[in-house]
């Protein structure tokens, strides 16, 4: 299974911010569409992304307060990306290396989404059903022995 086939499923809906957005509308954002991630994008280009991981260190860093900087300041600049044609496993060991629950999915220069690691274990989950499924039947319509 590869990316694209997550991105398929998953659907197209992509939030983003920009690196010169106050932290605390981002965080907002992320609270009122329940969501953990936000792309930061500036001139079209992918620079960063924001996690909860980001905005939790800037509630750490200014003891329990939003803090009035802006996303720039908080977001990871080198967020590691895929692209659709990565395989699933390679992508669950890149999260699991990296510590990282969001991906997102390049083609060049161009963002296509977002997956998270929920999404990743969705599919794998699904996947591993459906192959399940399909040994049942095929154990189920196993041919009798037939006498010599």
């Amino acid at each position: 299974m590869k990316v694209s086939e997550i991105l398929q499923v998953k659907g197209n809906i992509l939030y983003t911010v920009t690196p010169d957005q106050p932290l605390l509308d981002a965080a907002n954002t992320m609270a009122e569409k329940d969501i953990g991630s936000l792309v930061v994008m500036e001139f079209g280009d992918l620079v960063g992304m924001l996690t909860f991981r980001e905005v939790l260190n800037a509630l750490h860093e200014n003891a329990g307060q939003i803090g009035g900087g802006t996303v720039r300041k908080h977001m990871d600049d080198h967020p590691i990306t895929v692209t659709p044609d990565t395989e699933v496993n390679e992508v669950r060991r890149i999260m699991l290396e990296k510590h990282a629950r969001y991906l997102p999915v390049m083609n060049a220069k161009t963002l296509l989404g977002v997956i998270s690691f929920y999404d990743v274990a969705r599919a794998v989950l699904e996947a591993q059903s459906f192959e399940n499924q399909m040994l049942k039947a095929y154990i189920r319509d196993w041919p009798a022995d037939t006498p010599d």
